[in-house]
Order: structure tokens, then C-alpha cells, then sequence
């Protein structure tokens, strides 16, 4: 389960903030990390698994005052769903003229006949 975890951490300069957020950074599961407030003085920590009542007694040990201010879940955002435009549909082109190649002697194609083995009076014979 990924989760948001924002502490309140007595930090009072520069230094304190690069310790917190190292300490953050070597704790099992965080995935990220940052320094928010209006104050510049809450740590938020994401990851998964993370053990927020560890990590907040690694940093009162270091740092001296730090107490959680909220624990929530984070949901993934659901991948969006693109439906596929149909794709024009491609032009059939006609075969191109089959021409002999050089030096070759081509005949003509004979004309077409049509054979009636029946009796019938047909006149296209």
C-alpha cells in the first residue's frame, strides 16, 4: 500500500533540513521525498511500507521535535483509456503492365475463344 506521510520536524536551517531528508532517504520503501510548508518545516515522505512511527523516532533522536501530522493512502491514477481512431483504410492499386524484360521476344496474348461442344447453333463459332 503506497502512502503519504507528512511530519512536522523542528528544522531550523539549512543543515537540518539536508539531515532530515537524508534520514528519509535511507528509510525502507520511500520512494520520494520533500520539504513543505509555509514554513519550510514538514517533511513528506511517499513509499510504500514505510514505518512512520520508526521514522519519526529516528528523527527526535537527531533532530529534537518531530510529530506526525497525516497518514494517508495514495491512489494510483487510473490509466486513461485511449480508444484507437480507425485507420483510413489503404487504397488497393491495380497491378502494374507486365513488360517483357530486354532482349526477350514476347508474344501477343491470344485472342480469347469460346469453345460450345454442344450442338446448339451457336453462332459465336
Amino acid at each position: 500500500m503506497k502512502q503519504k506521510i507528512v511530519i512536522r520536524v523542528s528544522m531550523s536551517c539549512e543543515r537540518s533540513r539536508s539531515k532530515a531528508m537524508s534520514m528519509a532517504a535511507r528509510t525502507a520503501g520511500v520512494t520520494s521525498m520533500g520539504i513543505t510548508g509555509d514554513a519550510r518545516d514538514q517533511l513528506e515522505v511517499v513509499g510504500d511500507g514505510v514505518d512512520s512511527v520508526c521514522l519519526v523516532s529516528c528523527l527526535r533522536k537527531k533532530l529534537g521535535s518531530a510529530h506526525i501530522v497525516q497518514v494517508e493512502e495514495v491512489k494510483d491514477p487510473k490509466p486513461e483509456v485511449k480508444k484507437e481512431e480507425p485507420k483510413p483504410p489503404v487504397p488497393v492499386y491495380p497491378p502494374p503492365p507486365c513488360y517483357p524484360g530486354p532482349g526477350y521476344y514476347h508474344h501477343p496474348c491470344p485472342s480469347q475463344m469460346v469453345v460450345c461442344d454442344e450442338p446448339s447453333g451457336c453462332a459465336i463459332m
